[in-house]
């Protein structure tokens, strides 16, 4: 017996070693793969060249090896590049080393390589090569040429940047009369109220390079510009009109107002160029909220009008309780942007006020656009529900997942390389292999068991982030445990009945904020679980009393919830216990929202819809939906997101003084 006894002992410590030795491999494998990271940010080729066989076998070798061909690409040989994209078939990084190699072929001009790999790009989602594409598909005739103009017009308009392969393709189709004139100029317009000087230069090129100059004149002072054309005028120089006008408007829309009135630009401007202007006047006005926007608007037409003036014109519409506006507004907008549920609640909310042809028969027409939206899922569509007398609750779970289904998540080698990335510290890494993964691998994205089954995995790892935007993707069913997941629970419920606050308004405020990355980091430098900036950090911890706080210790989860709960209570106090205005002071500052409730007493969806800034309106909408939705988990009972809204006015004249220390 002693002799298999002593075998089974050298067994034993031979697969001990054998283990340290692969963990001992694996560690030496994730520190070269840092190191690539690091030359590969420093651009380092040959380091990268030289440490690429020392990762073979690694579960991120794909990412490895897309970092030495990327850093030479610009010198690499066709077929270089392609043995590199062979290596790793069916990756994201293959994909994406695809992606950036048609770029660089399409700015060589190198259309015979561009047209041979084209074809085997999966993600195609780059409007560039987009763009590059129809360009070559019209000149191959596979599609009409007036067909791809349009289609390259879209993308062109809808860039802010003055990027090549949107302008590349216009310019071709310009050339060929494919693309009207009018188009470059609209462009031009687009970049101006975007202040994208370099996009309107390059846009105005396209038809004279001689009017660059002009184009800077106009962006420096356009009151000098506009004061100067005395006499009549030619084609171009309208236009330039146009844009200086467009500038003007963008710090002040009374002088541009006083401007389009004069009796020259009446006669010499067309119809469709004062409506544009006249949108751009009104759509300032209205994010300066001022009473003056609707009169603005009413000077053009609706249908020569961009989507966006027209969502301007229906929110001053709505502020002023001028419904016809409101509904004329939506009826002109494009029917992609009319069908989204915002436009589809306001269009039903103007029926109801407007009451035509006649109450019974409006009440029916709403009843059946807030039908076709009413879910717990967002903001309109919360409030849908609510006009439908249905109070938020959450939809009934999905049938569980089996073994198999989470095994086959678990083992899924592109959820598998984004684990590891994630693991190593590579985060950008791994969530762009992540939403490869679900999303733009294979056409529509995986189906709905497998997104619930990679959402499950994500949770599982704690990678909430992950669990959120994966689940987020289903519509037939939707989990609301992994939409809105609650970590940790007991400090934050803790936290926020120790101050007074409602846990579902702190977690719908966190799933919005960094959806629950505890180390997050904004590229303003908020920081942690609810993104606190260092200024407001410093400022609250003294206020709380929180002594030897350091600037790093906001990266600490229960400091980050100390002190962002105890934040959001001062700004709650501040604004008098309303959620929209203590969201609104979260995100863009207190003194911001202390104006913007200047005006009107409005229902606060009204006021939620007009907040001037994009990034503020969105947020105050998605915190105050996440809330409800948390509220009724975490209570289990119906919610109303319409009593958290409230009414939104000016401050009342026996509220507490204003806290001007506020940060």
């Amino acid at each position: 017996m002693k002799p298999v006894n002593l075998r089974r002992g050298l067994w034993t410590i031979m697969a001990a070693l054998c283990v340290q030795g692969a963990a001992w491999a694996q560690g030496q494998a994730d520190t070269t793969i840092l190191e690539m990271r690091e030359a590969f940010r420093r651009g380092n080729a040959a380091t990268l060249s030289a440490l690429l066989p020392a990762v073979r076998g690694h579960v991120l070798e794909p990412l490895a090896s897309y970092w030495e061909m990327r850093a030479r690409l610009d010198s690499a040989q066709p077929s270089e590049v392609r043995a590199a994209l062979q290596r790793h078939p069916g990756t994201y990084w293959e994909d994406r080393l695809r992606n950036d190699w048609l770029l660089l072929l399409a700015k060589q001009r190198d259309w015979a390589n561009f047209a041979a790999e084209l074809p085997a790009f999966r993600m195609n989602d780059d409007r560039q090569i987009q763009c590059y594409a129809l360009m070559l598909d019209a000149a191959a005739r596979r599609i009409p040429a007036e067909e791809a103009a349009a289609q390259v017009q879209a993308l062109w308009h809808a860039q802010r940047d003055a990027e090549d392969g949107c302008a590349t393709a216009a310019q071709a189709f310009l050339d060929s009369g494919h693309l009207p004139k009018q188009a470059v100029w609209q462009r031009a317009r687009l970049a101006m109220d975007a202040n994208r000087p370099a996009a309107v230069s390059q846009a105005v090129a396209m038809l004279d390079p001689q009017w660059v100059p002009l184009v800077d004149e106009v962006a420096k002072n356009p009151a000098q510009f506009l004061d100067e054309k005395l006499m009549a005028i030619r084609t171009q120089t309208k236009e330039m009109v146009v844009l200086a006008t467009i500038r003007l408007a963008f710090s002040d829309p009374a002088a541009a107002a006083e401007e389009m009135n004069r009796k020259r630009w009446v006669a010499q401007l067309t119809q469709e160029e004062r409506s544009w202007v006249w949108g751009v006047i009104g759509k300032r006005s209205a994010q300066k909220l001022q009473n003056e926007a609707l009169s603005y608007f009413v000077h053009g037409q609706d249908a020569l009008m961009t989507d966006d003036h027209l969502a301007w014109k229906a929110r001053a519409g709505m502020r002023a309780g001028a419904w016809g506006h409101v509904r004329d507004a939506i009826a002109h907008m494009s029917e992609a942007q009319a069908s989204e549920p915002t436009w589809v609640y306001w269009r039903a909310r103007a029926m109801q006020a407007m009451r035509e042809p006649d109450q019974a028969t409006a009440t029916v027409q709403a009843r059946a656009l807030y039908d076709s939206i009413a879910s717990p899922h967002g903001f309109y569509e919360q409030l849908a529900l609510e006009e439908l007398g249905h109070p938020i609750t959450p939809p009934a779970p999905p049938a569980a997942l089996t073994a198999q289904e989470r095994q086959t998540a678990a083992s899924h080698p592109g959820l598998q390389r984004a684990l590891a990335a994630i693991r190593l510290g590579l985060r950008g890494e791994g969530v762009r292999e992540w939403h490869y993964t679900v999303a733009l691998h294979s056409p529509g994205g995986m189906p709905e068991r497998e997104l619930l089954a990679a959402a499950d995995l994500a949770c599982r790892h704690e990678l909430w982030d992950r669990c959120i935007n994966t689940s987020l993707r289903t519509s037939a069913v939707a989990d609301h445990a992994q939409r809105f997941p609650m970590p940790h629970q007991v400090e934050v419920v803790r936290r926020s009945n120790e101050i007074g606050l409602d846990p579902a308004y702190v977690y719908g405020l966190i799933r919005q904020e960094s959806r629950f990355v505890t180390n997050a980091r904004s590229h303003v430098g908020a920081s942690g679980l609810m993104q606190v900036m260092p200024a407001t950090a410093r400022w609250t911890a003294n206020r709380i009393g929180l002594t030897n706080f350091r600037p790093h210790h906001i990266t600490e989860r229960e400091t980050n919830i100390l002190i962002g709960t105890a934040y959001l209570k001062f700004a709650l106090d501040d604004f008098e216990g309303s959620l929209p205005l203590a969201a609104a002071a979260y995100n863009a500052g207190p003194g911001r929202p202390r104006a913007w409730r200047n005006g009107p007493a409005l229902a606060g969806e009204i006021w939620a819809e007009n907040i001037p800034f994009e990034e503020t309106r969105d947020y105050v909408k998605q915190v105050l939906a996440n809330t409800t939705n948390y509220a009724a988990l975490i209570s289990g009972q119906p919610q109303s997101l319409r009593a958290r809204l409230g009414v939104v006015g000016p401050r009342e004249a026996t509220a507490q003084a204003v806290n001007r220390d506020l940060p």
